[in-house]
């Protein structure tokens, strides 16, 4: 009689492990399926080539560079910044396909880069870029 008390009582002690088994297989499925629905969020960009031509391409655009000091160039001249739309104008009415580029350097100020683009747009352009340089 104690052994079989004895045998029950090891038996009674004992885990049985199949259902947490059993949850972790139905989690991981679970898991697995919710992970192949996942969108990452973003935006396609397209580079250029690096065989394509820089100077055909400034020809055809109208390039502002913004200095490191916040002075803003033109076709290699300083230009004020009250003179960046007549400059942007003009060079609008002697190529009116031509997009603006602007091109900032990396520790000018975003004042001065939305300052252009506004002289832009009030220029009449509408298609204005931003350009790493």
């Amino acid at each position: 009689m104690r052994r079989l008390r004895a045998v029950q009582a090891e038996e009674q002690q004992e885990i049985d492990l199949t259902p947490m088994l059993d949850v972790v297989f139905i989690m991981l499925i679970f898991f697995i399926v919710t992970a192949t629905f996942v969108k990452e969020i973003g935006i396609d960009v397209n580079s250029p080539d690096k065989n394509q031509n820089v100077k055909d391409a400034d020809k055809q655009s109208i390039v502002v560079q913004i200095t490191s000091r916040d002075r803003i160039r033109i076709r290699n001249r300083d230009v004020d910044v009250r003179s960046v739309r007549a400059n942007i104008e003009r060079l609008h009415a002697e190529n009116p396909d031509a997009p603006v580029v602007v091109q900032p350097h990396p520790r000018s100020t975003t004042e001065i880069m939305i300052q252009v683009m506004d002289a832009a747009r009030q220029a009449g352009i509408y298609n204005v870029s931003i350009a790493a340089t």
